[in-house]
């Protein structure tokens, strides 16, 4: 069976149909705020005075995530605010100080230093948000924000916004258990900026070659129950190739109530405008400037408008019942247009390609959590209701453009361009799901058992031939941890958890399964502000997708990924910070098919990712303030093109820098580098097309706080 996509062609989500058997979890989701006064009412009702204790909660601060880069809790790990210590399972944490020590542009940027994670795999396609957890690609089902998805289809899938965010969660492994359809190598959830208890705000400006950013983040209290916040941008920018551009226009508001300490209710909208471009690729062995344009300026675009709005709310009944609500709804538009395939060949024509699509998203989340004890044992309890929506109408086009002369290039604008139809559809999703979680602590024990039911309808129209094809696909997963608390410092782990991801090109195959076992110790240090972690693990897929040529992929039978993972983050002292990870990922092609690539390492995956980030201040003397000096260098060990491991990418290592200055007590200037040695590097070779990484860009950011 073959599956067909456009060059490079993104995943999407897959199919289905509408049976009764749904009606039952269809009034559920419906009725939560029905369910949730009585829940309250019957707790009351029940009370026979008995005296429960429980553990003591740790509440995170709101300023932890800008003041230290060391998290001591996640949300990703549990969908609840757990200790990273009592989870059972990987998960890292980038703060908004470590975002901004390094003054991350995108979200490859943002996790490009975690243990497990890969970023850059396509160098200069600069179209999305590309990365690989544990050996996957999670490009598809792997990005969410403040726990729910943020899925596409096809081509149409949206960048974040880095700005937007006060902290990013990385956790590793398969967790369908918790967050429904997704790859087994993890998820990326960015936690939203919200309003804070208190006035703060910050206005600052970047420039650099190329590049010129305005923005502002600021916030107050109104009253007794409510605060607001502002986030905003503007950046006109490029890349570092020629005619390439980075422009955004960023705009958050938040509301929050809070009328009680048990209640709060968070409201916000958001508006992000990004107009990019596609990337560029060099035939092999051109021998050409990394820089060069090979497409056409005048038809070379990936431009978005996304606009969303949601809220967050949080009610505690008290006697241990918690009710939380996360709902969001999006729309994004996109236009995209791009002339690519030049060869040595003067009069080979190249190939042509643009969609054109508008996207609507809904998503909410329920989450009931009941914490209690039964004599020596504490229990946490979380029962939730989701519910997921996303419609895409999708008009793609292939075609050809008059061939270029690569080594004296004369462009020949949008005339030379000719389009015809490939793709017209609308593909539409919905999702219900039930799940259920039990923690219980006992002694120095912590076991969780988890378990979640997805039903996924999926439809597909095409207004062409005024046809519609559909498939349901439901799948229960699971997840089992056991935390050891060695010590208060120390607690060891192991896990078993399942993933399932529909197919995305071709809904009448399988959908794709993961299963993981995994093992690891966390290290968490009194007298040290650091958090030490290492796992191995055994992580399997099946019915995955593979390119056999670059415009058709087919499913093959399973991969496997053994790896190890270490990370250290830590303030060694109030002058330096260290960051430090490196992954190991034995991977391999079990079942092919064909059984041609069988034994083989899949493509575009390394055995071996290291970083290390360290940054030291200098203590202000008489009129100078501050000085900050980090150093970060990234390794990427050599990797496949292809399955058949014929084509062979060596490893490279980029080397980041950063400079920071106090001016005065409430200003502050840094500069910051990537790519500091512009090395000449390539991500990977897809099918002849060698893609290049970015070269050096510099910044200087200029910022006020109060």
């Amino acid at each position: 069976m073959t599956l067909k996509s456009a060059w490079g062609g993104m995943e999407g989500a897959a199919a289905p149909a509408r049976p009764a058997s749904e009606l039952a979890l269809t009034l559920l989701l419906s009725c939560t705020a029905l369910v949730v006064p009585s829940l309250a009412l019957a707790q009351s009702s029940g009370d026979t005075g008995t005296t429960v204790t429980l553990e003591p909660i740790t509440v995170r601060s709101e300023d932890d995530d800008s003041t230290t880069i060391v998290a001591t809790e996640a949300s990703s790990g549990s969908k609840t605010d757990t200790d990273i210590l009592d989870t059972a399972g990987s998960v890292s944490v980038v703060t908004s100080k470590e975002i901004e020590k390094r003054k991350a542009q995108n979200l490859e940027q943002v996790i490009a230093y975690t243990s497990g994670v890969m970023v850059n795999e396509w160098g200069s396609d600069d179209r999305y948000d590309g990365f690989r957890i544990r050996g996957f690609d999670e490009l598809s089902m792997g990005t969410y924000r403040d726990g729910l998805p943020v899925r596409g289809q096809g081509w149409t899938f949206g960048r974040r916004e880095p700005y937007a965010y006060d902290r990013v969660e990385v956790l590793k492994g398969s967790n369908s258990s918790l967050f429904g359809m997704n790859a087994p190598g993890g998820l990326v959830n960015a936690v939203t900026k919200t309003p804070k208890s208190y006035k703060f705000g910050e206005i600052y400006t970047t420039v650099g070659p190329d590049h010129a950013e305005i923005g502002a983040d600021f916030g107050d209290v109104i009253g007794t129950d409510w605060s607001y916040r502002v986030t905003t941008k503007l950046q006109d920018g490029a890349y570092s190739y020629d005619y390439s551009n980075d422009d955004r226009a960023f705009l958050a508001l938040a509301a929050t109530w809070r009328p009680t300490d048990a209640t709060e209710l968070t409201f916000s909208v958001d508006y992000l405008k990004r107009d990019g471009v596609p990337g560029v690729g060099f035939p092999e062995g051109a021998g050409i400037d990394r820089d060069t344009f090979l497409g056409e300026p005048d038809f070379n675009r990936f431009d978005t408008i996304e606009k969303s709005a949601g809220w967050m709310f949080r009610h505690d009944f008290g006697n241990g019942l918690t009710f939380r609500q996360n709902a969001r709804y999006t729309q994004m538009s996109l236009t995209y247009e791009q002339v690519y395939g030049a060869t040595t060949d003067a009069t080979a024509d190249r190939s042509s390609f643009a969609v054109y699509s508008d996207s609507e998203q809904f998503a909410i989340d329920n989450q009931f959590q009941y914490d209690t004890t039964f004599g020596n044992v504490a229990s946490k309890t979380l029962f939730g209701l989701e519910y997921t929506w996303l419609k895409v109408d999708e008009e793609a086009l292939f075609g050809t453009a008059d061939g270029i002369d690569i080594y004296n290039i004369a462009y020949c604008g949008r005339s030379c361009v000719t389009l015809y139809d490939y793709i017209d559809w609308v593909p539409e999703q919905e999702t219900k799901s039930i799940y259920l979680q039990e923690e219980l602590t006992f002694g120095r024990w912590i076991a969780t058992i988890g378990g979640r039911y997805d039903f996924a309808d999926v439809d597909i129209y095409y207004p062409g031939t005024d046809t519609t094809t559909g498939r349901d696909f439901d799948a229960f997963t699971k997840r089992f941890g056991l935390t050891y608390k060695a010590t208060q410092e120390v607690s060891l782990y192991a896990n078993y958890s399942e993933s399932f991801e529909p197919n995305v090109w071709d809904i009448t195959a399988d959908a794709k399964e993961g299963q993981q076992y995994e093992v690891g110790v966390k290290y968490r240090p009194d007298n040290l502000n650091a958090m030490f972690t290492a796992a191995i693990f055994d992580l399997s897929q099946t019915n995955v997708n593979t390119y056999v040529t670059a415009t058709e992929q087919r499913q093959i039978g399973e991969v496997n990924v053994r790896g190890l993972e270490l990370e250290g983050k830590m303030e060694l002292n109030n002058r330096l910070n260290l960051t430090v990870a490196y992954s190991y990922w034995d991977s391999e092609i079990v079942e092919d098919g064909i059984a041609t690539n069988e034994g083989n390492r899949p493509s575009r995956v390394p055995e071996h990712i290291a970083s290390i980030w360290a940054d030291y201040t200098v203590p202000g003397a008489g009129d100078r303030g501050d000085m900050t000096f980090g150093l970060g260098v990234r390794y990427v060990g050599q990797t496949y093109g292809d399955d058949a491991n014929a084509v062979s990418v060596p490893s490279y290592t980029v080397v980041d820098a950063a400079f920071g200055y106090d001016l005065a007590k409430n200003v502050s200037l840094a500069v910051n580098v990537t790519n500091l040695m512009d090395e000449d590097y390539i991500t990977t070779n897809y099918y002849g097309s060698l893609y290049y990484g970015d070269g050096r860009a510099v910044s200087a950011t200029l910022k006020y706080t109060w």
